[in-house]
């Protein structure tokens, strides 16, 4: 299938690991340009070159914290001006720590609210302006399963990251005229870095051995395994294409089947 990528320049936030690095990679195999951006300068300069030597395809290494509304700011315009313009983006940034309610004071709530709810908002208000002027576009923000199915010790997630959603569902229906979709994509446990400690925390809460722990959190998927970055960079890449216009304001849930609600 044609995903009609080719030539397209995109942006991808959180990439220099995980599934925004496996997202990168499946844009850049559909042809795509692609602008990487990640916190160390090191590690995003190195998954670039990854990137650039199995697909092809031109990559721009970009140095920003996407809690920082000036780097997001700098990151997006650098962007359009290496690849002359912009169509694509998608929003990532690292999960909140985990913890339970007594175990949060104000401080980690906002400090999650900035990583997990205006990280998204302010990547999608910097590249608008550039999707608009392309008259085509596509933002995918890459949530959590927890904005359908709150998870035990992720609070934090479970509180600021549904706002995500609301804010991509609104947006939707004001950009739809213009070319332009929004939607989500909700992992499930997915085998990441992130997942990893996760479950290093579960089993040091519980008093059991990593395995076992990761078992336990197995089970609760109909698949009886975790996902791959490279699943979910698929799904990704789909919303990202030609293939994909007429769908909008979704979240679509990439979880083994995890999620048992209708709706």
């Amino acid at each position: 299938m044609d995903l009609g990528l080719q030539g397209r320049a995109a942006f991808v936030a959180g990439a220099s690991r995980g599934l925004g690095y496996a997202a990168a990679l499946e844009l850049a195999r559909e042809g795509a340009r692609v602008a990487l951006c990640g916190r160390q300068r090191d590690r995003i300069e190195a998954a670039a070159a990854q990137i650039s030597a199995e697909s092809g395809a031109e990559t721009l290494p970009l140095v920003a914290d996407v809690t920082d509304p000036h780097a997001v700011q700098q990151a997006i315009g650098q962007t359009a001006e290496r690849f002359d313009g912009l169509q694509i983006v998608v929003t990532n940034a690292g999960g909140a720590p985990s913890g339970n309610f007594d175990d949060l004071d104000d401080e980690m709530w906002e400090a999650a609210w900035r990583l997990n709810f205006q990280s998204h908002l302010r990547l999608i208000r910097a590249a608008l302006p550039h999707l608009r002027a392309a008259g085509w576009g596509r933002i995918i923000t890459i949530t959590s399963l927890a904005v359908k199915l709150p998870l035990d010790g992720l609070m934090l997630s479970n509180g600021v990251r549904p706002g995500v959603v609301g804010l991509v569902r609104s947006l939707a229906n004001e950009l739809a005229a213009e070319g332009i979709t929004v939607n989500n994509v909700a992992p499930g446990f997915t085998a990441t870095e992130r997942v990893d400690q996760l479950i290093a925390a579960r089993a040091a809460q519980q008093g059991i051995s990593h395995a076992e722990a990761a078992r336990a959190l197995t089970a609760q998927i109909p698949m009886q395994r975790m996902g791959t970055a490279s699943e979910q960079a698929a799904v990704i890449a789909f919303l990202a294409s030609a293939r994909a216009a007429f769908i909008t304001g979704q979240t679509l849930l990439v979880d083994g089947g995890q999620y048992g609600g209708l709706f």
